[in-house]
């Protein structure tokens, strides 16, 4: 898959889609990266839904906020990085919430200032170059796989 430009329509049509689809609850992922092409990891707390789990910064779409606008907030949030770019559209994938809900997670590239993450949710982050990025799920893996092919 190659990134799509992210655009109006492409959002109207992520959204109808998951509509669609039956997806009760949006998520959105950022791949962020510092100037050595190293990806931004975050790690689960142990006794979090999903404790241990390596991924990206991610986090659920409010009421009536766009996933770009989710995008933005959760990333500060979540790193205390502010993006100032949203590149493109990197797919997505579907999973089960803690609650049980139909969950899809969008995942977006951007570009942040700074480099310093103040973490509130997690309990580390790593820049992680090619060998450390194996430490996610699969469907992680494949979003990383899309980003990187999208840099050849």
């Amino acid at each position: 898959m190659t990134p799509s430009t992210v655009t109006p329509d492409l959002l109207d049509d992520l959204a109808h889609t998951a509509a669609r689809d039956g997806i009760e609850k949006s998520v959105v992922g950022a791949v962020i990266t510092d100037p050595d092409e190293k990806v931004l990891l975050l790690h689960r707390p142990a006794d979090d839904y999903l404790g241990g789990l390596w991924e990206l910064p991610s986090g659920g779409v409010g009421p009536g906020e766009s996933l770009i606008e989710a995008l933005r907030r959760e990333v500060a949030e979540e790193t205390g990085l502010t993006v100032t770019a949203v590149g493109g559209y990197l797919g997505h994938f579907d999973y089960r919430s803690g609650s049980g809900r139909r969950t899809r997670q969008f995942n977006f590239t951007t570009a942040v200032t700074g480099q310093t993450v103040k973490l509130t949710e997690h309990d580390a982050h790593l820049w992680a170059g090619d060998g450390q990025q194996g430490k996610v799920s699969s469907a992680v893996q494949t979003v990383l796989d899309t980003w990187r092919d999208q840099a050849v």
